[in-house]
């Protein structure tokens, strides 16, 4: 596995006015003047402890990143739900597009690795640290796809929010399944059910064997269930276990999103863990309300009282999404 070449040198010192910024406590120079310190800051680099220029090199490091995984499959990360691409001589695919900087990143990233066009966007589900950098895709995509229930879903939270007019909807939606091949790639979706929300799909890449699970993986970390978009602890666990029945230990799997300290990347034992966890949450969540336990009891609970690697902030989450789930009429 490899990386890109980073050609741009954006990163933290974002090109636009000259001057100090207030965000992040670094500078935001013109493309000239960042230039011209560059060039002197180099004379006087090689006169830095390592140290320094450790220090030095991370000022000047782009905030995003950009891993190759397999078959001209890669990862991108920055800020959001992670977003997987394939570079073929057919076009470009992209699947999520986190929120409209970042996005933007990425697609100069890719210009600059490839100058054919964006064949296609695929959104895992459609919440917006996925969705919101659609609009950057305004124009140079040939199409958006995504689940039925996702494309509902963004219309919804847009219209609730006002937010019409930021959106770049999906023109194709499916069901149950949908397959199409680009260049080399045959790309396959599927939707196993409810599960983080009620439109999540699954994307593979068939000949790279690469699944983009979106948010139905949360690699180590405690997950979002929105229940306001039809999520379900309960299938979300089917929908894990079907996952994980039709892939081998050979398939990498792309998740939403990733605790401290862990990949974005993963195997299908990562799927069962995180299966195993919810199932346990859901049955200890279960227990409490028998006991006579409130929501708000169920809520005070920092602990979960059995082996996970599933720790951290964010516990109350699934704890009320698990309440409400067990308690609804």
């Amino acid at each position: 596995m490899g990386c890109y070449k980073r050609l741009s040198t954006g990163g933290r010192l974002l090109a636009e006015t000259s001057g100090t910024s207030e965000t992040s406590g670094t500078f935001k120079l013109s493309s000239m003047n960042r230039r011209r310190f560059l060039r002197s800051s180099a004379l006087t680099f090689g006169a830095l402890t390592l140290a320094q220029q450790k220090i030095f090199a991370a000022m000047f490091a782009d905030p995003w990143k950009i891993k190759m995984l397999r078959n001209d499959v890669g990862v991108f990360t920055e800020k959001g739900g992670t977003i997987a691409f394939l570079l073929s001589k057919k076009g470009i695919v992209v699947v999520d597009s986190q929120f409209p900087e970042q996005s933007q990143h990425l697609i100069d990233e890719l210009k600059k690795q490839s100058d054919h066009p964006f064949e296609l966007l695929i959104n895992t589900h459609h919440h917006g640290d996925h969705t919101a950098g659609n609009i950057s895709f305004k124009g140079i995509v040939k199409h958006v796809l995504a689940h039925e229930n996702s494309l509902k879903n963004q219309r919804n939270v847009a219209v609730a929010q006002k937010t019409e007019d930021k959106q770049l909807y999906p023109d194709q939606t499916f069901g149950k399944t949908w397959s199409e091949k680009i260049g080399k790639e045959k790309i396959s979706l599927q939707y196993y059910g409810t599960g983080h929300t009620d439109g999540d799909a699954i994307i593979h890449f068939e000949h790279a064997n690469i699944v983009h699970m979106g948010d139905l993986m949360f690699n180590r970390r405690h997950p979002f269930v929105d229940r306001s978009a039809g999520a379900s602890v309960k299938s979300w666990i089917t929908v894990l276990e079907t996952t994980a029945s039709q892939f081998s230990n050979d398939t990498i799997f792309v998740f939403g999103h990733a605790a401290d300290g862990y990949d974005v990347t993963g195997k299908v034992d990562d799927l069962k863990a995180f299966s195993e966890y919810l199932g346990k949450m859901l049955n200890f969540v279960d227990g409490e309300i028998k006991a006579g336990k409130t929501k708000d009891e169920v809520l005070k609970t920092t602990e979960l009282p059995f082996e996970t690697q599933w720790k951290g902030d964010g516990l109350q989450r699934p704890l009320q999404a698990a309440y409400e789930e067990l308690t609804a009429k």
